[in-house]
């Protein structure tokens, strides 16, 4: 069984008629080897439910912590994911093979928000308000990464706790992720990028006032 941990500020009925993650799951209602675990209508930060799964006492074997303005255009999902963490501890669909100093996106090295060398990248991510949107091809898929997107990342549970690696509270909803790619590495896990077809509806918040605070804790945290 996989975990679909999601956190939405929708309503229930909002999230399962409109957004894009409640729709895909609706389609792929035959798959139920896949566990929704939706925190409805949700104020707090993404980290804490995280962390929440990752400690409860009837979270699934897999964890996949998803956005919910993802559509799941892969009805393969469930294959591909455990296909995934047989192979690395860690899965994104977008990701680095390198980090460099003061890097404030897996994507981006510098804060002039210029995309690193191509040769850098990993991952196909589609962008789109609907299903099957357009393509943007980062890098060959599977490549073994130092940082990954937060938009969808999966891993075994007992390989978290066993290392004892979860999400930093203090980071809100940005740098959530990075900050989880940093202390997953640090304890010796494996981050990959892997073939699994999603399309996200946003793409990101760079620079704003909120991003540029949660930046400030990361670079207090870490030095670099």
């Amino acid at each position: 069984m996989i975990d679909l941990v999601c956190a939405t500020r929708a309503t229930e009925a909002e999230f399962w008629n409109k957004s894009a993650l409640g729709l895909s799951l609706r389609r792929m209602s035959h798959e139920n080897r896949l566990l929704p675990r939706v925190f409805f209508e949700n104020r707090r930060g993404l980290p804490a439910l995280y962390n929440e799964r990752i400690a409860a006492a009837d979270a699934a074997p897999v964890l996949a912590f998803i956005h919910d303005d993802v559509w799941l255009d892969d009805y393969f999902f469930f294959e591909h994911a455990l296909a995934a963490v047989h192979s690395f501890d860690v899965i994104g669909v977008a990701g680095n093979k390198r980090r460099a100093p003061m890097q404030p996106s897996w994507a981006f090295p510098t804060l002039q928000f210029q995309w690193d060398d191509r040769a850098n990248l990993s991952g196909v991510v589609s962008h789109g308000p609907s299903p099957f949107g357009t393509i943007s091809a980062f890098g060959a898929v599977p490549a073994e990464c130092e940082l990954l997107d937060g938009v969808l990342l999966i891993a075994k549970r007992d390989t978290l706790r066993a290392r004892q690696v979860g999400f930093d509270e203090r980071f809100d909803f940005h740098f959530y992720d990075m900050d989880f790619c940093r202390t997953a590495r640090a304890a010796g896990l494996r981050l990959a990028t892997w073939p699994i077809a999603i399309t996200h509806q946003s793409e990101g918040g760079f620079g704003s006032n909120g991003w540029l605070e949660s930046y400030k804790k990361y670079v207090g945290k870490w030095g670099d």
